[in-house]
């Protein structure tokens, strides 16, 4: 067995997964949250390929989660609280001790462009780049403090979603603003949900059994925070995310492409500040500020009642998918494959079949059937004529900050 820790660190929680990397199968995975206020919260699963041979079918049931309410002042207590529910439930790290422990990071700017052994300097890096990433570095890095205290010994890795980004070329990541100020201030695209990217590209390779190098692919990773990337030959050439999360897509709460100069005139006409607008950008605009609600599942239900502004929140959403689509087949050249991935690329059939509706002209044809077949795993949805493969690709960001975590902390 050669288990791996991966750690996703917030603010105010960390979520947590041990992985078997032989099997790659999940052992166990828990969320602690609520770090900070009076009364935390932690939950541990036991999953059933712990309790599984090694080179045997796991049971396809879970083991109930365990939950406990109790104060978890800062993340080094959070680990605590882990160790003790690792310890007490299973598996057992004494026994069976991770090898490595993996973090994911979110932003690496231009410094770290592959997995990355955490050192006090790699520490230092990070946080000089919560200037980029105010909202997340600094979390991730309290997490690889309070981890690598619980785990000494053990070789831990920074895993950054930006990383896939760097062979973005300069034409692609440049912002036509003034070089001095750009280079000044690090104003450059860099793009995110790399590891997502990664992941789902180099799945769908292996899924039609051709080789990563020769497939021209576009991947939308479509949740709550939605990108799209084109790959070319597993290299991402552009992306819809840039120098934060908030560029591109319409997503859950955030704009997407917005003209600059409406920040302008909100703020010289209706006296928002700096942080005004960030807030209305970030958490009141998107599905949200569009139909009231960023669940995509209410947004249909309100369609079928017919309720305008919900019609509306759906075809700007699927405009600017098809937008990007169009985009990225030219800046392709055209496409080989095209995947949808995370929770509303992988369990809304209605947003897939209406980002690709007139890609007819380029060879893109939908199965409706398949599209909305309640079948889960990665599957085909196009027609058996299309010259483009349309995929289903559940992604697994965990399983990849694992395997990064291992390839360069292999005991």
């Amino acid at each position: 067995m050669t288990p791996v820790l991966v750690i996703n660190s917030g603010s105010s929680s960390f979520k947590y997964q041990l992985l078997d990397m032989d099997t790659e199968r999940t052992l166990a995975s828990g969320l602690v949250e609520r770090i900070g206020e009076p009364v935390g919260v932690a939950r541990h699963t036991v999953h059933a390929a712990a309790l599984a041979a090694a080179d045997g079918p796991a049971p396809a049931v879970l083991d109930a989660t365990r939950t406990r309410e109790l104060p978890i002042p800062d993340h080094t207590a959070g680990f605590a609280v882990m160790l003790d529910a690792f310890a007490a439930h299973g598996p057992s790290l004494a026994e069976t001790p991770p090898v490595a422990v993996g973090h994911r990071v979110v932003h690496g700017g231009a410094r770290f462009f592959e997995p990355t052994l955490v050192t006090p300097l790699v520490e230092i890096n990070i946080d000089e780049l919560s200037l980029l990433a105010p909202l997340h570095n600094p979390a991730n890095l309290a997490g690889i403090v309070a981890a690598r205290a619980a785990f000494p010994e053990v070789p831990h890795v920074a895993v950054f979603d930006t990383a896939f980004h760097q062979t973005l070329s300069p034409a692609a990541y440049t912002y036509a603003i003034d070089a001095e100020v750009a280079a000044s201030h690090r104003i450059r695209r860099y793009g995110f949900h790399g590891t997502s990217h990664k992941f789902v590209s180099e799945a769908a390779a292996a899924f039609l059994g051709r080789p990563l190098g020769e497939l021209k692919q576009i991947v939308f990773h479509l949740g709550n925070g939605a990108s799209v990337t084109a790959i070319d030959g597993g290299r991402s050439i552009d992306t819809s995310m840039g120098f934060t999360p908030l560029e591109g897509l319409v997503m859950g709460t955030r704009s997407g492409d917005i003209d600059p100069a409406v920040l302008f005139q909100l703020q010289r006409r209706a006296g928002m500040s700096v942080d005004d607008l960030d807030d209305l950008l970030n958490k009141r605009s998107g599905l949200l500020g569009l139909a009231g609600s960023n669940d995509l599942r209410d947004i249909r239900s309100a369609i079928e009642r017919g309720e305008p502004r919900a019609i509306l929140a759906f075809e700007v959403y699927v405009h600017r998918l098809r937008a990007y689509a169009g985009a990225y087949l030219a800046q392709l050249g055209g496409a080989d494959v095209i995947s949808f991935t995370a929770g509303v690329g992988e369990n809304a059939p209605g947003v897939r079949a209406g980002a690709l509706e007139t890609l007819g002209f380029a060879g893109v044809e939908i199965d409706h059937a398949r599209n909305e077949s309640a079948e889960r795993g990665i599957r085909i949805i196009s027609t058996d004529a299309s010259a483009v493969t349309v995929l289903v690709v559940p992604t697994d960001e965990e399983l990849e900050i694992a395997r990064q975590t291992l390839s360069v902390a292999r005991p």
